[in-house]
């Protein structure tokens, strides 16, 4: 609203509100703490888990931090940016999003005690921009290589990935499952996480879980009368209908006798027999079929002693193919046996209450499956977040070669060194750069509570090691003590934790740049602003 010679002139529409200055940036502020606080309990081997309810009653019992995030019902824009830092960090590292969320939390902390003295938000942005890069520097400096088929160092890796996620009575035999499977995937062209599957099933317990050298398909055959198992199998994979086809052009077709209606049956049986005859002579005896399959055309099938399913996803396919070496069919008429892959075994099991069909024993596959067991749903659900994050930082260690010590100490160390670093910044941007190294503080602070132990002894314990050089001392959140994290076997790849303060930072910044918010009506319960919403 404006005034024109002491008249108000409206430009906004009715029902909208404007937040400008230090309401604004409180504002903020409060929604990405909120956040902040929703998942920091989570945080290390002994954080807690959160069980989220949605609408239809359906129950998430997790503490992996993007999940917890993703099913909240979060609409405030400033909690949604701290929700896409999460998000982030889990796309390109598959670890940290706890750590990224805490500490962007922290650095708007430290921010509203800066502007409650007066320093100017572009000031305490460039600060923090000012510690993020000597941040990289400190990091890159303390980071130790790791070659790709150093598989004692992976397995390390992962378990410490999965460290805290239900998973820690099997981690190592997990943590082994993990490596091979990222290893066998592996090629020149990098490695793609699509082409690890993860097919769950209720029974039995976590320690079952086993790496299949293939596919594990999650259908049953087509025709009962089919084998069950086939050894020395030759996969044909067809993404188009096994059925009669149809013709291109409407048209009526007038049967007036008996021996018509006979005729054309005979006809369409004839032609259903002909593919299965192509199928066959191929040299194929096992089909997978994207789309639908005849019931004659299985009938056909079964008699011939191919065992066929139908309708099996995409993704599916695509495993098949990089598993097998088989090369997807488009036209019945082109079926030759130059497409077919080989397994050595295709054989369908009962495992607890599912059906699912195993295409193993392939000769060096691209696409492998890990079978996950456990006792319930929510313990498999869980323990296949666990895998997905282990998947993850796996391969970045792979593609990177390059991991820091975990336990909190290289935020230890990046604390230490970022306030050194702060003593030759000029101006008001000191305060700012001392700001951040102190956010740094959180995450060992947050492990020690986490842990039930006292945050303040801890932090002195940790500064005091470091102070003497010691840049792997972190907190052993088991036993309570500081120890040496290469000594533990606690190691994190290096982009986890860059990715983490960048994101972070980058978030924070532009958070701290808006003083101006102008909404319209978002809901109907009453709620004008942003302010008054619920995240």
């Amino acid at each position: 609203m404006s005034y024109t010679y002491g008249q108000p002139v409206y430009i906004l529409s009715e029902g909208s509100r404007r937040t400008r200055g230090r309401d604004a940036q409180w504002m903020f502020i409060r929604a990405g703490k909120a956040v902040s606080e929703a998942v920091r309990t989570t945080l290390g081997p002994k954080g807690m888990d959160k069980m989220l309810v949605d609408p239809s009653g359906t129950v998430v019992i997790t503490n992996d931090g993007v999940t917890i995030l993703e099913e909240m019902d979060i609409e405030h824009p400033a909690a949604q940016m701290i929700v896409e830092v999460a998000s982030t960090q889990e796309e390109e590292t598959g670890d940290g999003t706890t750590t990224a969320v805490i500490i962007a939390g922290e650095l708007l902390a430290k921010a509203e005690d800066l502007l409650d003295d007066d320093i100017h938000p572009t000031v305490i942005a460039n600060g923090y921009r000012f510690a993020a890069a000597e941040a990289r520097s400190v990091l890159e400096a303390l980071a130790m290589q790791v070659d790709a088929d150093d598989e004692d160092t992976l397995r390390k890796i992962a378990m410490t990935a999965m460290t805290g996620k239900g998973a820690e009575a099997s981690k190592d035999l997990l943590a082994g499952l993990v490596v091979s499977a990222v290893q066998a995937v592996a090629d020149e062209d990098g490695i793609d996480l699509d082409d690890v599957v993860i097919e769950t099933a209720v029974g039995g317990s976590v320690a079952d879980s086993r790496l299949v050298e293939g596919v594990v398909v999650d259908k049953e055959r087509a025709h009962e009368s089919m084998p069950t198992r086939v050894e020395d199998a030759s996969v044909l994979l067809l993404e188009t209908p096994i059925e009669v086809r149809g013709l291109e052009a409407d048209a009526e077709l007038s049967i007036t006798t008996p021996a018509q209606l006979e005729e054309f049956i005979a006809r369409e049986e004839g032609e259903l027999r002909g593919v299965v005859d192509s199928i066959v002579e191929s040299g194929a005896n096992v089909v997978f079929c994207q789309q639908g399959i005849d019931d004659l055309a299985r009938h056909f099938l079964a008699r011939k002693g191919v065992l066929a399913l139908r309708r099996v996803k995409k993704s599916d396919m695509h495993a098949l193919a990089r598993a097998t070496g088989a090369k997807s069919v488009g036209d019945l008429s082109d079926i030759e046996s130059a497409h077919l892959g080989h397994a050595g075994l295709v054989e369908e099991r009962r495992i607890g209450d599912d059906t699912l069909l195993f295409v193993e024993e392939c000769e060096n596959p691209k696409s492998v499956s890990i079978l996950l067991r456990g006792g319930t749903d929510h313990v498999v659900t869980e323990v296949e977040r666990a895998l997905t994050d282990a998947l993850g930082v796996v391969r970045v260690t792979m593609q990177e070669g390059t991991v820091v010590p975990g336990g909190s100490a290289p935020e230890i160390e990046l604390a230490r060194a970022i306030r050194d670093f702060a003593d030759g910044v000029s101006g008001r941007e000191q305060l700012a750069v001392e700001a951040f190294a102190d956010a740094l503080d959180v995450v060992p602070r947050t492990l020690a509570e986490n842990a039930g132990l006292d945050p303040i002894d801890t932090l002195i314990e940790l500064r005091a090691r470091h102070d003497r050089g010691e840049t792997s001392a972190g907190l052993d959140a088991y036993t309570g003590e500081v120890g040496d994290m290469e000594d533990l076997h606690v190691v994190e790849p290096l982009r986890v934790k860059l990715q983490a303060i960048e994101s972070a930072t980058e978030a924070v910044e532009l958070l701290l740049r808006i003083d101006d918010v102008v909404a319209a009506r978002l809901n109907n319960s009453g709620g004008d602003d942003f302010g008054e919403m619920d995240f």
